[in-house]
């Protein structure tokens, strides 16, 4: 959000909002297609752009490219950003060098994915619930404090977005650019990542997975990510860049842009303990982020070598890589670390979204039968047939050993109409 709006000024956030309500219809298709075309492998179900792209589009060069696209994004150019930040908030909220913490953090990822002790792991993904809706406490109540700014705030919000306010008429196309470029980031609609873990779920039907992703992207961008906007904006905490040079506004002279301004923000509500608040939920969402990562990357090698005996080699090769890309994110620029994780992103979409468009088909089959049953009053269970879909064969045992008394229901309701 710093970057958004240091960049695109305050107009930004409604470009995060449209992407938002646009992501999650992407969010939906990704994520119904991983669950139709999923696999068994190795007694666990695994799914995602590569799979459906082979399955359901027939095209195993294409599934190749894009697995490939997503081990350098999420192994090589991903991880960087997430660690920049820890080690930026870190460093501000308690002196720590970001080397240092680069090194903490490279040595605790190396502990959990190579699978020395994955409780560490498992206790960081049951923190971040808490710490998001504390985190959404804060901003509402930094919210209330600052109430009278609040009609303001979303007045310089729609302007800027619109190119009304004269003041920041320099950064408008900016304002474009950061609100989408900081939506897709956050929410990952559209990118394939998302995909991989709903393709692992356990479910009924592939609608009722893409309508949770969908919401997710709601969650994130709508509440946190507008969380994080409320608390800068209103107690103006934020400084937004002149594209010509210097600054068109300069509410925090020489601090830069980054966590800086969300935990200066909050040190307006609770001195002294804003910054190691802002510090510590960070590090959790940034270090779950980082497992997530480890695994999208671990899911395509083992979809590019799964016939290969080389496969645990290369996996041990990208997850050396996605420690030391840690590492080094703690010390590079907070620009080279946002720049290299943007083309990541930018690859992973182009080419999932060019997939999505064209299984489009299947898609709007799946949701049509999902609401189909719905309407006769049944919990639906997905059979490929009844939406005309081929490859997707895995279907008939999960829905016939774990679903039968769902799909006796459903085979009598049709037989009736």
């Amino acid at each position: 959000m710093a970057t958004a709006i240091f960049y695109g000024g305050p107009g930004a956030i409604f470009w995060m909002w449209i992407i938002a309500f646009l992501g999650a219809g992407s969010a939906y298709a990704e994520s119904a297609l991983a669950q139709v075309y999923k696999q068994d492998i190795g007694n666990s179900y695994r799914g995602g752009p590569s799979y459906y792209i082979e399955k359901g589009l027939g095209n195993k060069p294409f599934a190749v490219i894009l697995a490939v696209v997503i081990i350098i994004a999420n192994g090589f150019t991903g991880p960087g950003v997430q660690s920049f930040n820890i080690g930026d908030s870190i460093k501000n909220a308690f002196g720590i060098s970001p080397t240092y913490t680069g090194i903490f953090i490279a040595a605790l990822l190396c502990i959990v994915i190579f699978g020395g002790v994955k409780r560490v792991g498992k206790f960081a993904e049951l923190v971040v619930p808490f710490m998001a809706g504390a985190y959404i406490i804060v901003a509402l109540t930094i919210l209330a404090i600052n109430i009278k700014n609040v009609p303001a705030m979303f007045a310089l919000i729609f302007s800027s977005a619109f190119n009304l306010n004269s003041a920041f008429g320099a950064v408008f196309g900016n304002a474009v650019l950061w609100g989408v470029k900081r939506g897709i980031y956050s929410n990952e609609a559209g990118q394939g990542t998302g995909a991989q873990a709903a393709g692992a779920a356990e479910v009924s039907h592939p609608a009722k997975q893409g309508l949770v992703q969908a919401s997710s992207v709601y969650v994130d961008t709508l509440f946190v990510c507008t969380a994080t906007a409320i608390m800068i904006l209103s107690t103006g905490a934020y400084n937004i860049s002149n594209p010509a040079g210097g600054f068109l506004v300069e509410n925090l002279p020489g601090v830069g842009v980054g966590t800086a301004y969300t935990q200066t923000a909050v040190s307006t509500l609770i001195p002294g303990l804003g910054a190691p608040f802002i510090a510590v939920s960070v590090f959790f969402f940034a270090f779950t982020t980082l497992l997530a990562f480890a695994f999208y990357a671990e899911s395509n090698v083992a979809y590019l070598f799964k016939n290969s005996k080389h496969l645990k080699t290369v996996i041990n090769v990208v997850r050396v890589a996605i420690v030391l890309l840690t590492f080094a994110g703690t010390v590079r620029s907070s620009e080279f670390a946002w720049n290299l994780g943007d083309i990541g992103v930018g690859m992973m979409a182009w080419l999932n979204i060019i997939a999505i468009i064209m299984l489009t088909k299947p898609v709007l089959a799946t949701l049509k039968d999902y609401e189909e049953q719905k309407k006769m009053g049944l919990d639906p269970v997905f059979v490929p047939e009844r939406c005309g879909i081929k490859n997707a064969e895995l279907w008939d045992d999960i829905v016939k050993n774990n679903y039968p008394d769902e799909l006796a229901a459903l085979k009598e309701k049709t037989s009736k109409a």
